[in-house]
């Protein structure tokens, strides 16, 4: 059994250990599997991971054991990798978040069994300024990832008459996210409000589709339209990341087209992909959500989506 291996990478000396633990179950991938995805997909990853503060989701025993989250980046870390300090809204203490600007600092952080990675929606140069809006659709059952697919439509109509263009990925679950691409000034109180009122405006064109609000009460049948993750403090798991499911499932870009097709064809299998598909397809296509890093685009106002 491989129980530690030492390897050099981009001139950083790295510890593996624990090569052989199962993290996925049900389909016997090991932590050196989940590194070896990580390795795969890095070209791609590592610019939605840059300069981003990074929220882990660490499952030390596997995905069907417990787990925990963690802000603060480990004392231990590599001396190459960098830390950005950020003041906790909740507790008021400084949490210094890693920052995973290299291949080395991907591997290294799953090797902690860092299964899903979140990060921020500001990079750390500028907490205060996000550089994208998001929506996470969310089906309460018996709605499902189909039903999010004809939400995600709604809202990039909307999108649409404001001239915002807008990317969709899955959440490597049930749901999707959709992304809003701004790369321009603006506050978290500008995007929280837009994306408040979007959410609103939707629930009042579908009410029998949609929801806005939390409760789960509420939600049986329909789509949450989540604004509220447009938030200083709020971090959404990364493109191309790993999920924490019984099978390696990844939240991963997809097309509007290829949205469009699984839900003429309500075909939900369409909208799923696991590790070694992932690597296959973003190798032949490339990162289709690229223009979330560099598309700039002007929040109009709120009244606008009146």
């Amino acid at each position: 059994m491989r129980r530690k291996q030492q390897v050099e990478i981009e001139g950083v000396r790295i510890t593996l250990t624990n090569l052989d633990k199962v993290l996925y179950p049900a389909g016997g991938l090991t932590k050196a599997g989940v590194i070896h995805y990580y390795h795969e997909i890095a070209p791609y990853m590592l610019p939605h991971l840059e300069g981003r503060p990074l929220t882990m989701k660490r499952f030390p025993d596997g995905v069907r054991s417990q787990y925990f989250y963690e802000k603060q980046c480990p004392d231990y870390h590599p001396e190459s990798l960098e830390t950005a300090t950020i003041k906790s809204e909740d507790s008021g203490k400084k949490v210094d978040y890693c920052l995973i600007n290299s291949l080395a600092d991907l591997i290294w952080v799953a090797n902690l069994a860092s299964i899903e990675l979140h990060t921020l929606l500001c990079r750390a140069e500028d907490t205060d300024r996000p550089t994208m809006m998001v929506f996470d659709l969310d089906p309460g059952a018996p709605a499902d990832i189909l039903d999010s697919a004809q939400a995600a439509f709604w809202l990039q109509d909307v999108l649409d008459q404001l001239d915002l263009r807008s990317f969709i990925k899955t959440s490597g679950g049930k749901g999707l996210h959709l992304y809003v691409p701004l790369n321009t000034p603006v506050t978290f109180d500008d995007t929280k409000g837009f994306a408040r009122g979007l959410a609103r405006l939707l629930e009042k064109e579908h009410s029998g589709e949609i929801t806005s609000h939390m409760r789960k009460d509420m939600r049986t049948g329909k789509v949450l339209v989540d604004w509220s993750q447009n938030d200083s403090h709020k971090t959404t798991v990364c493109a191309y990341s790993l999920r924490a499911r019984e099978q390696p499932a990844v939240s991963m870009p997809v097309t509007w087209d290829e949205l469009k097709s699984a839900l003429k064809r309500r075909d939900a299998a369409r909208l799923w992909f696991e590790a070694d598909a992932a690597v296959k397809r973003v190798k032949t296509s490339g990162d289709i959500f690229e223009p979330v890093l560099s598309l700039k685009q002007q929040l109009p106002e709120l009244a606008a989506v009146a």
